[in-house]
C-alpha cells in the first residue's frame, strides 16, 4: 500500500510470472540521445579545433603509413627520399633562382620619372653605399642608357629593355659588346629573376660606366669593318 497524502493506494502485486516492462526500441534510442546530450556529458570533450587538429594528423599519419609501405626500406626509406628530393630542390633554387614572372624583354628600363645620368649614378652610389646592391645595379644600368642617351648614341625611346639598349649600343662601341650585354643581364636578373646582386657585380658594371664615358663611338663604316673582322677572327677561331 502507497500513502500520498491522505489517500491510501493499493498497488497491486506483480506476479513472478509476468514478463519485465520493456521500451520500443526508438523511444529508447530517442531517449538516449537525449540524455547524453546534456552538458553534464560534454564538458571535457576536446574543441573544435582540437578534433580537426586530430584529424589532420591522422590523415598524415595514414599518408605516412602508405607512402612507407611503397618505398623500399620502409619508413627509413622514406625519409631519406624526402630529405633528398629537399636537398635537389634547394641546390636548383640557389643555382637558378626563383623563376622568372615573365619575358624580359617585355619590361621597360626605366620607369615614368625621366632623370639624368647624373641623377642615376648618384641613387645608385647612395645605394651601394648603404650595401642595396640590386638597387645599385639598376641604378647605374639606367645611368649608362640614359648617357648614351645624352650622347645621342642611342635615341630616347620610352619602353626600351635593357637588352635592346645593350644591343643598340654595342653597334656604335663595339669594343664594349660583351661588358653591355653582361651588364643588362645582371640588370634583368636582380629586377625580374629575383636573384641577388653582389658588391663585385655593382663594381664591374661601375666600371663599364666609367670605360663607356671615355670610349669614342665607332662611325657607320668603321662599325661595319670593325664588325666583319670580329666575325672573321670568330671563324677562324672555330
Amino acid at each position: 500500500m502507497l500513502r500520498v497524502g491522505d489517500t491510501s493506494v493499493l498497488s497491486p502485486a506483480r506476479s513472478v510470472d509476468e514478463p519485465p516492462l520493456t521500451i520500443p526500441r526508438d523511444p529508447a534510442r530517442e531517449a538516449a540521445r537525449r540524455e547524453l546530450s546534456k552538458r553534464m556529458y560534454h564538458e571535457n570533450d576536446p574543441s573544435w579545433f582540437q578534433r580537426a587538429l586530430n584529424a589532420f594528423w591522422d590523415w598524415v599519419d595514414k599518408l605516412f603509413n602508405s607512402a612507407a609501405s611503397a618505398t623500399p626500406g620502409g619508413p627509413l626509406g622514406l625519409v631519406v627520399v624526402i630529405a633528398a628530393v629537399l636537398l635537389v630542390v634547394g641546390a636548383l633554387w640557389w643555382r637558378l633562382g626563383s623563376p622568372r614572372r615573365g619575358p624580359v624583354s617585355s619590361a621597360a628600363l626605366f620607369d615614368d620619372r625621366p632623370r639624368s645620368a647624373a641623377d642615376h649614378r648618384a641613387a645608385a652610389e647612395a645605394h651601394a653605399a648603404q650595401g642595396h646592391w640590386n638597387q645599385a645595379v639598376q641604378e647605374r644600368m639606367r645611368a649608362i642608357v640614359r648617357s648614351l642617351e645624352e650622347r645621342a648614341l642611342l635615341d630616347i625611346r620610352p619602353g626600351r629593355t635593357a637588352d635592346e639598349a645593350a644591343a643598340e649600343a654595342g653597334r656604335a662601341l663595339p669594343s664594349h659588346t660583351d661588358g653591355l650585354r653582361s651588364g643588362a643581364r645582371d640588370f634583368d636578373d636582380v629586377t625580374y629573376g629575383g636573384r641577388a646582386a653582389t658588391e663585385q657585380s655593382y663594381h664591374r658594371i661601375a666600371e663599364l660606366d666609367r670605360d663607356l664615358e671615355r670610349t669614342k663611338p665607332v662611325l657607320a663604316a668603321s662599325a661595319t669593318s670593325h664588325n666583319a673582322a670580329h666575325n672573321a677572327r670568330q671563324g677562324a677561331a672555330e
